[in-house]
């Protein structure tokens, strides 16, 4: 059972190490294409006549929105200020977890190879102390056995 879990664990590792770069690439240019739709957004917001046929459906959608909260009284313009900033917040810690996760993914392996590496020579060390204090007590015994 217990070298069952080793090798489960054994393989879990081995497949997070080789998954991790993917994972760090895959989250830079899902990053890029986010800010590159934000932009797109962003210009077809400041410019209606640069939007194409294919964003034509949204940009009724924002007119439409843009209609309704004219519309609203002053207080509702304040919540609808308040979300924005919220979402703004959301937007800013998604960002901060995902750098977080980018980070963690790439430097994990790093220094679990590290640790891995350390303790194996630690062992050796440890292996080198053992066999010098058995060759010493071999020795004591030998002494007291001759004399």
């Amino acid at each position: 059972m217990k070298l069952k879990i080793l090798k489960f664990l054994t393989v879990s590792l081995l497949t997070l190490i080789v998954l991790s770069p993917e994972l760090v690439v895959l989250s830079v240019v899902w990053e890029q294409h986010m800010q590159l739709v934000e932009t797109q957004n962003f210009m077809c917001e400041k410019n209606p006549s640069i939007a194409s046929s294919q964003n034509a459906p949204a940009m009724i959608f924002q007119q439409e929105r843009k209609k309704s909260t004219q519309d609203l009284v002053g207080i509702k313009i304040f919540d609808t200020n308040l979300l924005k900033s919220q979402l703004f917040l959301i937007q800013l810690y998604k960002y901060k977890i995902i750098s977080f996760f980018k980070w963690f993914f790439l430097l994990f392996p790093i220094c679990l190879g590290i640790l891995i590496f350390l303790y194996d020579r630690y062992l050796v060390y440890r292996a080198t102390v053992f066999q010098r204090q058995v060759d010493i007590l071999e020795k004591l015994w030998h002494e007291s056995i001759e004399q």
